[in-house]
């Protein structure tokens, strides 16, 4: 049997699948590439082959919520693991993902870089003994870039509290010769600024929401070939408009719209999107969520 010319070859071959096994593929987590995210992504792939030096590069993604921040971490991560990336050597220990949750403090940062390498831990600990103790860590495993997520949690905090944790993210690149990436909101870039010394190690990418145009036409394209459908889904100028309008430019409303319209056209035996689907539309729910 032919692969159809309109999927890809992962789509194609679960195309010979159940409709639920169709379903399921669809429903499941997958990056899809995009310019912006490629460029992102080349970029972090080079900062892995930088050579430890006195001030090493760092770079700070920001984007508004649902445009996509945690797939790139998710898709660099695994790009590590396995050595797709720009560098084809497994290097998992290289990068290290912590999540800045809660009121950011001096103690729940090397608290949390601990958990992200499942260190044990005590609560009474000094804060000398927990810094000390994620620093060392750190060095013994190779750590070369600390991804930063959810940077913007960093406003929880008071002034003070935000100068400390900036200050230490700067001790640390200066300590262990690691670069910095940090991943949030559009309201964090004050935050970050504030800090002058630290802002300047930064380069700064904006995700900004899609607007119409041929990187949107190419990112719907993209994503349509992924969808295990058997009939070619052709949208016209018309049916991309509404899928801009109703999703607001938020590439996680995006995804999740084609992936609805994907399944009832599965479950209905449409087997493709069209201008009318599209048009007809009405999400489950507002808050769309499901891929940021």
């Amino acid at each position: 049997m032919l692969k159809p010319s309109h999927l890809t070859d992962e789509a194609a071959n679960v195309l010979l699948g159940t409709p639920d096994e169709r379903v399921y593929f669809i429903q499941s987590k997958r990056w899809i590439a995009y310019p912006k995210g490629v460029q992102i992504l080349d970029h972090l792939s080079k900062m892995l082959k930088h050579p430890r030096t006195t001030r090493m590069p760092s770079l700070i993604v920001y984007g508004d919520s649902g445009m996509g921040k945690s797939m790139l971490v998710d898709k660099f991560m695994a790009d590590c693991a396995t050595g797709t990336g720009t560098d084809r050597a497994p290097n998992p220990n290289k990068v290290l993902v912590v999540e800045l949750s809660g009121r950011p403090t001096e103690r729940r940062l090397f608290s949390q870089i601990l958990d992200a390498v499942d260190a044990p831990h005590s609560p009474r600990a000094s804060i000398v003994d927990v810094e000390r103790g994620a620093i060392n860590i750190l060095r013994n495993i190779g750590v070369q870039i600390l991804v930063i997520d959810e940077i913007h949690n960093i406003l929880a905090g008071s002034w003070r509290e935000q100068r400390i944790v900036l200050n230490t993210l700067r001790f640390l690149s200066n300590e262990l010769k690691v670069s910095l990436v940090c991943f949030g909101i559009l309201e964090a870039r004050d935050a970050i600024n504030g800090d002058v010394q630290l802002a300047r190690r930064f380069d700064a990418v904006t995700l900004p929401r899609w607007t119409a145009g041929k990187e949107f036409e190419q990112l719907v394209l993209a994503i349509v070939r992924n969808l295990p459908l058997r009939e070619p889904s052709v949208l016209t100028v018309k049916g991309l408009r509404c899928v801009l309008q109703l999703s607001g430019g938020v590439s996680s409303r995006i995804f999740r719209m084609l992936n609805d319209l994907a399944i009832q056209a599965i479950e209905t035996g449409e087997e493709r999107i069209t201008d009318m689907s599209i048009e007809k539309y009405q999400p489950v729910s507002e808050n769309e969520v499901a891929f940021q």
